[in-house]
């Protein structure tokens, strides 16, 4: 196992950055231990659903889990407002960085995702190889 370790930047796209950490260090297979920060936009997509819902204000990042890998990524990110009011679903791109964002994967030099078309769901998913 390898951990990586980046900070994002004001005004960087929290998926955009994710997804370029793992294209820079090769992952095949890995998950996000940590992710800490804020965001001035979250964008997301809801569960079972094609439409997106869309945040512009200062929200805190409660928590960010998923699978990574150079042949797709599969998160989901929880966010509170000013009142505290938590909101989340399947992390997209327009996330967008206020502040500074810290995340932490962990690769699995072992092992390899792929996502491959799924019958009984319709959408690719996870194959552990």
């Amino acid at each position: 196992m390898k951990q990586i370790t980046k900070r994002l930047k004001d005004a960087e796209d929290l998926r955009e950055g994710i997804e370029a950490l793992v294209r820079e260090h090769s992952i095949n297979a890995g998950t996000i231990v940590s992710c800490v920060g804020s965001l001035s936009r979250a964008h997301v997509r809801m569960p079972r659903a094609q439409t997106h819902l869309t945040w512009n204000e200062a929200l805190e990042i409660v928590s960010v889990t998923g699978t990574v890998s150079k042949t797709g990524i599969h998160i989901h990110i929880s966010f509170s407002d000013i009142d505290g009011k938590v909101f989340g679903g399947h992390l997209s791109k327009g996330c967008i960085v206020r502040n500074t964002t810290e995340i932490i994967l962990l690769s699995f030099e072992d092992t390899v995702y792929s996502r491959e078309p799924d019958r009984d769901t319709g959408f690719d998913e996870l194959v552990v190889k």
